[in-house]
């Protein structure tokens, strides 16, 4: 096995502690990386990314702009560190639970943190990013599925499988508030969907959804908007859960080589 060190992606080295933090020289000793972190993480709870530059987390800690740059080399590194630090810690496994409880547990508390930090949403993902906080929710939810038949190539796709249903059920609970607020609809309640298709809709040039109209799948009241959004994720999450049960089942099958870092 070739043991050679591969070099670190700008900004990993300081999420594991592997770079001199202050390098660039007498930093006053109020100022730390986690303070600029914490204030970086605030700023975007409060207003997105679009609140977050350098110059509005400088202010907002009574510091210069250049002062920050002693410890990071960039907002987009500032941005991984504040990522990674926002996500937080995975829920514990709980005594003698099965592999299909713990991994709803998991992606539940996935979707929970989306909900409170939407902006998380808005932080590009490629791939697999080697950040602490992300290596402990994969290792946690690989630990579910220790016991199981799947082979240890498929466990971390199963979970990588599970954390991009959840993130695109995030965006999709989530953006409808944020495309109201864009088009003033802040505080109304949102348009009847089943209504609205029914004026756009029609049998010849959408034949299948015209049929779903028709039956009435898209028609809940306004008020069920919430419950309506909830069931669709838990039916989704069950589905997905349902097709790893079904390869567990089976004791695992051939995963190609390299499909998880293509993911």
């Amino acid at each position: 096995m070739d043991e050679t060190e591969v070099e670190l992606p700008a900004g990993v080295d300081l999420l594991w502690g592997r770079r001199d933090r202050s390098r660039r020289g007498g930093p006053k000793p109020a100022l730390t990386l986690e303070r600029i972190v914490e204030a970086a993480i605030a700023l975007a709870d409060e207003g997105g990314l679009a609140a977050l530059s350098m110059s509005r987390i400088a202010e907002k800690l009574g510091f210069t702009t250049m002062s920050l740059y002693r410890y990071v080399t960039s907002k987009k590194e500032l941005l991984m560190l504040a990522f990674d630090a926002a996500l937080e810690a995975p829920p514990e496994a709980e005594p003698g639970e099965d592999w299909r409880r713990a991994l709803e547990r998991w992606a539940r508390a996935n979707l929970d943190f989306y909900r409170r930090r939407r902006w998380l949403l808005d932080v590009p993902v490629s791939g697999l990013p080697p950040f602490p906080n992300q290596l402990r929710w994969l290792d946690r939810g690989l630990a579910a599925l220790d016991g199981t038949r799947l082979t240890e190539a498929e466990k971390p796709s199963c979970i990588l499988l599970l954390a991009m249903y959840v993130r695109s059920a995030a965006a999709l609970l989530i953006d409808p508030a944020r495309a109201a607020e864009l088009a003033g609809e802040s505080g109304a309640q949102p348009r009847a969907w089943g209504q609205t298709l029914r004026q756009l809709v029609d049998a010849d040039r959408y034949p299948a959804l015209s049929r779903s109209v028709d039956a009435g799948v898209f028609d809940d009241e306004p008020s069920d908007g919430d419950a309506g959004a909830e069931e669709e994720f838990e039916f989704g999450l069950r589905r997905v859960l349902d097709g790893i049960a079904v390869l567990e089942a089976r004791g695992g099958s051939h995963v190609p080589s390299g499909s998880v870092g293509g993911a």
